[in-house]
């Protein structure tokens, strides 16, 4: 009788300490940065292209 009294005295602290425990809202999350990544892949791909294309015309001359 006892280890019941204790189980459900247990259960009700946990039950009720639910209604007591409600948390804040967290902050909103920010939108990820598109424009930084997309113009770093362009400028390397802009260099890679004048590389490859300065040296195809050295190779011709």
């Amino acid at each position: 009788m006892k280890n019941i009294n204790t189980i459900a005295l247990v259960a009700l602290v946990f039950i009720g300490s639910t209604l007591l425990l409600n948390a804040q809202p967290g902050n909103p999350t920010s939108p990820a940065p598109l424009d930084g990544g997309i113009s770093l892949l362009l400028a390397a791909g802009a260099a890679f292209g004048g590389k490859k294309y300065y040296d195809a015309k050295k190779k011709i001359d």
